[in-house]
């Protein structure tokens, strides 16, 4: 199949967040996290809670994967295509989730265990960063002295990935480049031979493309994406044409300049808080949770649980 999307989250799920196929994540896990092969996870226990299931009506749902691993570390991965300016944000909000979690099992705070979020994101992120791999942890900003272990947030940024030298790619390398889509198959063969794990999810891939519902699902679940991106660009333009439109006919009406420049600013401020209004409510019927929207298009939690209750 020509342009196969790996990074499609219902294939990365299927992929990597199958208990049937462990070993796979573990490898992605082992060489992401830098680990030799006396610190290697060896098991890995998938947790899916309010993540499941995932419906193909049109709406998009946080889908990630969440699991244990075998000396309690919690990690969660997520896939993010289309750019999104608040993934700091958003990846603290759902590790902090996460972490504290943990405490419904036992209140003792000593027996809290290490959380992992990794972001992988086919669209430049970090600006200042060159690097495709950044780790971020909790530092004196005076000594850069760690505080604690305990929290680790990652970014992988398809964009910036190179592959350089395919005779010495290490196992972290092999997986961006495969999800990267940008090699092609003769260099994947050519990865899979050095990477077993890779030649491992080339054949689920190609067993995945011929079952029918699976492809269906697949397909289904770009299509719901296209079309909210197309939705959210539609009403971005819709809320400034109409911001510029009121702008206009107050300062007409008003036949001074002061008047003309005022209609326009209170024009483009109605049009941008409808806009913003619109978006939060088309977010609510796609599935989003209220703090995720309210932090997106800056409006009160009180203001999307007024839509919501509206919607």
């Amino acid at each position: 199949m020509e342009n196969f999307n790996r990074l499609n989250d219902l294939y990365f799920k299927k992929l990597l967040g199958d208990k049937n196929r462990k070993n796979l994540t573990l490898s992605f896990l082992n060489a992401i996290l830098n680990k030799d092969e006396r610190e290697y996870f060896t098991d890995i226990t998938f947790l899916d809670k309010d993540n499941e299931p995932l419906t193909l009506d049109g709406k998009l749902s946080k889908l990630d994967i969440r699991a244990d691993l075998n000396d309690g570390t919690q990690v969660d991965i997520e896939v993010q295509v289309c750019p999104f300016k608040f993934m700091a944000e958003r990846s603290l909000y759902y590790w902090s989730k996460m972490y504290s979690e943990q405490l419904e099992k036992s209140a003792e705070y000593k027996k809290l265990k290490k959380a992992i979020a990794i972001n992988l994101l086919a669209f430049d992120y970090l600006e200042d960063e060159q690097d495709w791999h950044n780790i971020y942890n909790l530092l004196n900003v005076k000594s850069h002295n760690k505080l604690t272990d305990h929290i680790e947030i990652h970014f992988l940024e398809l964009p910036k990935f190179t592959l350089k030298d395919m005779r010495k790619i290490r196992t972290s390398e092999a997986w961006l480049a495969y999800f990267s889509g940008r090699y092609t198959k003769k260099e994947l063969e050519e990865i899979a031979m050095t990477t077993p794990a890779i030649k491992e999810a080339v054949e689920f891939e190609n067993t995945f493309l011929q079952d029918k519902i699976e492809r269906r699902a697949y397909e289904q679940r770009e299509k719901a994406i296209r079309d909210y991106y197309s939705y959210m660009s539609a009403y971005k333009e819709e809320g400034l044409e109409q911001g510029l439109k009121q702008g206009l006919q107050q300062g007409l009406q008003q036949g001074l300049q002061q008047g003309l420049q005022q209609g326009l600013q209170q024009g483009l401020q109605q049009g941008k808080l409808e806009e913003k209004f619109r978006t939060a409510t088309n977010l609510l019927k796609m599935g989003f949770d209220i703090e995720t929207i309210s932090k997106a298009v800056e409006l009160s939690r009180e203001k999307i649980q007024e839509l919501s209750e509206k919607k």
